[in-house]
């Protein structure tokens, strides 16, 4: 394969599926929660369990569906229709309300929002299986089945890049489109959005000339096998990477804008511009980062991507205590040194796993890849924020209205310390990462 290969055309699929997929998962993560808090009941224990059994149901899904692509031989079906139906999903799920609930099984109030609390949960399970067929477990297969090494750190950068491009999108439109339309065409109009991208892909996605159908079903727990975990082993220290990466992400990341308006005081418009600015800096840095890594050594990399990761974290941390403007300054700077380091982590390790995955085996190895980058620090990466913020227990200032969703204390910032403190234990597996690279090589 050639760098030619990978044209026009394969970046339009890659733009286009990537921008929209994660524009999806950013609306299920800062909206689908608040749509529930605001719409059917205040029930945090429900948006708790809705976000845990996503993540079970989408690594579940995600081993099943891709080994069934590889099964198959056959990505691009699973992909179009997935979203197709993704966007179907997404749709109906803006019009679940206790109303409509009463009026379908003619009960009570408590017991309609009981019925419905039931059904948004099953709702946000059902898209997350398609969401993750489409997404997670096939487009990710064909990204690795269409590169090479020789051209991977770019279209990782890229990649890594889109989720950031979308949580700008919804942070920063979602909320004025919701005021001016509801919160039922917004899902509604996103949906359409989806599934008109699964249905481009019916005409215009194409699998790889070299994808080949193997395996089955009894290749589910096939990345789990301790001999294929030991003749692959650059693959899952990679993943290892990615799990304290990730969890290192998840002590912060749920609290931060929260942090920025109740902490630090920051208004709407100044922690949107603070994020905004970082985002977009750290995505252009790292435009040139992620070229030079494909003519560079990408495990060395590591190094310095960890190294200024955890730089910008500490800066977080330490802008504490600043009169405003100093802080609005200091805890941007080190915003955008975060975010760049976040990015070229991702990209990185992105395309250093794709580089280790067998080529045989791509799709039956995506679940082990969302066991690593989703389940584990999606579980145990709140849990220790959360953890410190209720130890520091810091109490809500009168914030002058309540919109703030915390009843109790708000995040502390120690969570940016304990974020760069735990990401230094990259630095213990990136040598035996080099090491063993190198004995493979």
């Amino acid at each position: 394969m050639s760098e030619k290969r990978f044209g026009k055309k394969e970046w339009l699929v890659l733009v286009l599926f990537g921008l929209v997929g994660q524009i999806a998962w950013s609306v299920e993560n800062m909206y689908f929660n608040l749509f529930v808090f605001e719409t059917v009941a205040p029930s945090l224990s429900t948006v708790t369990l809705m976000v845990q059994l996503s993540g079970i149901v989408a690594t579940l899904t995600t081993l099943v569906a891709g080994t069934l692509s590889d099964k198959i031989g056959n990505r691009r079906s699973l992909i179009s229709w997935g979203y197709t139906i993704w966007g179907i999903t997404v749709a109906m799920f803006g019009f679940l309300s206790p109303e409509l609930t009463q009026k379908l099984i003619g009960c009570g109030l408590d017991r309609a929002v009981q019925v419905t609390l039931v059904a948004v949960v099953v709702g946000d399970c059902v898209m997350t299986l398609f969401g993750s067929t489409a997404n997670d477990a096939c487009f990710n297969a064909w990204v690795t089945d269409n590169t090479e090494s020789s051209f991977r750190g770019k279209v990782e950068g890229v990649l890594s890049i889109l989720p950031l491009a979308a949580m700008l999108i919804v942070a920063g439109g979602f909320g004025m489109i919701v005021e001016m339309i509801g919160y039922s065409m917004m899902f509604l109009c996103l949906g359409a959005v989806i599934s008109v991208c699964g249905i481009c892909g019916i005409f215009r996605l194409k699998d790889s000339p070299t994808l080949e159908r193997s395996g089955g079903f009894g290749d589910i727990l096939y990345g789990f096998q301790p001999s294929v975990i030991k003749g692959n082993a650059p693959f899952y220290l990679t993943l290892c990477l990615v799990l304290i990466y990730g969890i290192a992400c998840q002590i912060f990341m749920p609290y931060l804008i929260i942090y920025m308006k109740t902490f630090l005081g920051f208004s709407v418009l100044e922690y949107s511009v603070v994020f905004g600015a970082a985002i977009i800096l750290g995505a252009a840095v790292n435009l040139y980062l992620t070229r030079l890594s494909d003519r560079k050594n990408k495990n060395t990399m590591l190094y310095f991507a960890a190294a200024i990761f955890s730089v910008g974290l500490l800066g977080m941390y330490f802008s504490k205590g600043m009169d405003k403007a100093a802080c609005l300054i200091t805890f941007g700077i080190a915003g955008f040194v975060m975010i760049t380091g976040y990015i070229l982590i991702s990209a990185l390790c992105g395309s250093l796993v794709r580089d280790y995955t067998p080529a045989g085996d791509v799709g039956k190895l995506q679940g082990v890849r969302m066991v690593f980058s989703v389940l584990i620090p999606m579980i145990v990466g709140p849990m220790i924020g959360n953890g410190i913020n209720a130890k520091m227990n810091i109490p809500l200032p009168d914030m002058g209205s309540a919109d703030v969703m915390t009843t109790q204390y708000i995040p502390a910032p120690e969570i940016f310390l304990a974020g760069a403190l735990f990401s230094l234990l990259m630095f213990a597996l990136i040598p035996v990462l080099v090491k063993i690279s190198k004995k493979k090589g």
